[in-house]
């Protein structure tokens, strides 16, 4: 099965988080799925004519194209003729080539929260009106139609994140590859639901922190950054967590809030990232699946049970009160 990838508006960083897997490597797994890369700007020799002509081969049909997977935003302006973002050598926009190469396609992958929503190119006042493929935001209806659907019956298949995890780009190629991803499997933004129905919060290093309200308050400080450093896990999709870069790496590992970049319009945010917005002392985003009258009760409880470890630690850029460990009673 081929892919065609093409990045449009934005830095690179899904391909450069894509490249930099190494448990395990990103291209091998698509080769041992029997996955291919048409072309690919990063990774692929061709170039100017040769690359020319592979589009002008797909749009006619000659060469049969499996997965068009499109990285970063695509830009509109000016006045909705694309050509701020012209594919070189072609004499046609970015926007153009994707209206023109999507039909051709078995399916359509957007690979990042620019390419599904838009995402960091549409912040700031959008100058270049750039949108997603098939998503303007958190609404249906970007670059693609909002009724679009390949030949399998599948929308355009958003594996958002600011960068997108490798695994999850790799895991929506091969189900796409064997045939196992239907509509039912995605969410209600077009999210592969084996990474979009878990909470960045599973699996958080700072849940211990997070169950007695034990609060950071500043960004070198080892507790939960919920209450007062913008911290948005308990509410942001995303296995992160569980799996995390490499094996090791997360934002709220690294000590960063979560930032809910696989939501759309994440980049708006209201606020700056590293501040939590309350009404009179009480956090504006609290879990998203728990009454807000049901937090305060157990939040106060949780912060009247709070071991003297945990608060003193929470506190501080490195444990200062180890877990004590008692010895059971009878024995010396």
């Amino acid at each position: 099965m081929n892919i065609l990838w093409l990045q449009a508006a934005g830095c690179g960083g899904c391909t450069m988080s894509a490249l930099c897997a190494e448990a395990p490597d990103f291209l091998e797994t698509l080769e041992g799925a029997g996955l291919e890369f048409l072309w690919h700007p990063a990774l692929s020799l061709q170039s100017g004519a040769e690359v020319r002509a592979l589009l002008e081969s797909v749009e006619s049909g000659e060469t049969p194209l499996d997965i068009l997977a499109i990285e970063g935003a695509i830009a509109r302006g000016p006045m909705g003729t694309g050509r701020f973002q012209m594919v070189s050598g072609t004499g046609r926009s970015m926007l153009d080539w994707v209206r023109a190469l999507a039909p051709r396609a078995r399916h359509v992958v957007a690979v990042g929260t620019c390419a599904t929503y838009g995402g960091m190119t549409s912040a700031g006042g959008n100058p270049s009106d750039a949108i997603g493929v098939q998503y303007e935001g958190a609404h249906v209806g970007g670059v693609l139609a909002e009724d679009y659907r390949d030949p399998t019956g599948l929308p355009v298949v958003n594996v958002s994140g600011c960068p997108t995890h490798p695994g999850w780009v790799a895991e929506t190629l091969m189900l796409l590859a064997a045939g196992r991803l239907r509509e039912a499997d995605l969410d209600d933004f077009a999210r592969p639901l084996f990474y979009a129905q878990h909470l960045v919060h599973h699996g958080c290093p700072k849940n211990e922190y997070y169950e007695y309200k034990a609060s950071a308050v500043q960004l070198s400080d080892h507790g939960c950054m919920m209450e007062n450093l913008g911290c948005v896990g308990t509410q942001a999709v995303g296995d992160c967590n569980i799996r995390p870069w490499n094996g090791e790496g997360s934002c709220t590992r690294g000590g960063y809030p979560c930032i809910a970049c696989t939501a759309p319009e994440f980049e708006e945010p209201r606020h700056p990232f590293v501040e939590t917005p309350k009404v009179a002392g009480i956090p504006v985003g609290l879990p998203s699946d728990m009454p807000k009258a049901w937090f305060m009760a157990l939040a106060s409880l949780s912060k009247a049970a709070t071991p003297e470890r945990i608060a003193k630690n929470a506190v501080a850029p490195r444990v200062e009160v180890a877990p004590t460990h008692r010895k059971p009673k009878g024995r010396r």
